[in-house]
């Protein structure tokens, strides 16, 4: 007689995700109109810790997969959907990433709260941020209240265990 197998870890992940929120709209703003610190929720820390995800883990992203591959693109404040350009282990290419973008201070401040796999399967709470170096997250001159234009639709999206 065969002994019962073992959960696996997407399955682990998968029961620990039901009833999972695509985004968290109660957070503070400070004065600037940056979001405070929030802490990652522990359903993420441990669907984290059961994918190997890691903190500084990272991949390149879309911001917004309404708007691809292109020079120049305005985020909204509010929910956000993109899309993993490149694997970010276990999680493939085309991986949905949800999330919310902040405009109110000198650049754009976008966390991911759920990444759903291409194959449709359900959403994966996990804590990562949209992160450029040298500035390029910054907003132009010519971003108007509750937007941000930048320059580019890419940024690097990292793996975090608490947002700052």
């Amino acid at each position: 007689m065969n002994a019962p197998r073992p959960w696996s870890p997407v399955a682990l992940v998968l029961a620990l995700s039901l009833g999972c929120t695509a985004t968290r709209g109660g957070v503070g703003l400070r004065a600037d109109g940056t979001p405070k610190p929030e802490d990652c929720p522990e359903e993420a820390l441990q669907a984290m810790r059961l994918l190997r995800l890691n903190v500084g883990d990272g991949s390149w992203a879309e911001l917004d997969i309404n708007q691809d591959d292109v020079r120049s693109i305005t985020l909204y404040d509010g929910p956000v959907e993109s899309t993993l350009i490149d694997h970010m282990r276990p999680l493939e290419a085309s991986t949905r990433l949800y999330g919310r973008v902040w405009t109110g201070g000198p650049q754009v401040v976008v966390r991911y709260y759920e990444a759903q796999p291409p194959d449709g399967g359900d959403k994966i709470p996990i804590c990562a941020v949209a992160r450029l170096s040298k500035g390029q997250l910054r907003k132009k001159p010519e971003s108007k209240p509750g937007t941000a234009i930048l320059e580019f639709s890419k940024a690097a999206v990292e793996i975090v265990d608490s947002f700052r």
